[in-house]
């Protein structure tokens, strides 16, 4: 993400994920916010296709809690100011929960806005993982990750059970010590 910044030319960036609906009404909402100056950057409110119906909540009480200077993760398309993406340093050089350690120091430089409409977010992991199982995984690494188990243990435990492909088989993280050469 790091890279794709400095290759763009434009004053503000947008971080998108390729399963996440982006249409012309969120163009012109991420517009129409930034003419504030005061506004730093921000993200979308976000609902999931075919979700659970059990865990269409989650939804709700997701908007509460980003409403109420909750993390904005990378589904959520974060838009941010080239200036204080720079005067940030960018996003953190780990393997996962970038987007988490990204939105506090974002969150604590100014004022940030959570946009309607939502971006539509693909379900298809918790389709395929099951919806309960993934929602509560998701749920338990935020707060492993909150509580200081470290991002490339996390991406380790993450990723364990999928073959050494795509972005889990990046070694340009360095692997995390064991206990005997911390």
């Amino acid at each position: 993400m790091n890279l794709g910044a400095r290759a763009a030319s434009a004053d503000m960036l947008l971080f998108q994920h390729a399963d996440t609906e982006l249409t012309a009404r969120h163009v012109s909402a991420i517009d129409l916010a930034c003419r504030e100056p005061a506004v730093i950057g921000g993200a979308f409110f976000r609902k999931f296709d075919d979700r659970h119906p059990r865990l269409m909540w989650l939804e709700q009480f997701a908007r509460f809690l980003t409403r109420n200077g909750g993390t904005l993760y990378g589904d959520q398309s974060v838009f941010v100011r080239r200036e204080v993406f720079s005067q940030l340093d960018g996003f953190a050089e780990i393997p996962l929960m970038e987007d988490m350690e990204f939105s506090r120091r974002l969150r604590a430089a100014g004022k940030v806005v959570v946009l309607d409409p939502p971006v539509g977010t693909s379900s298809r992991r918790h389709s395929r993982e099951g919806a309960w199982r993934k929602t509560i995984q998701n749920g338990l690494f935020i707060l492993l990750y909150k509580i200081g188990v470290s991002p490339r243990r996390l991406h380790r435990w993450y990723y364990a059970d999928r073959p050494a492909s795509g972005p889990q088989a990046d070694k340009s993280f360095p692997q995390e010590p064991r206990a005997a050469e911390r």
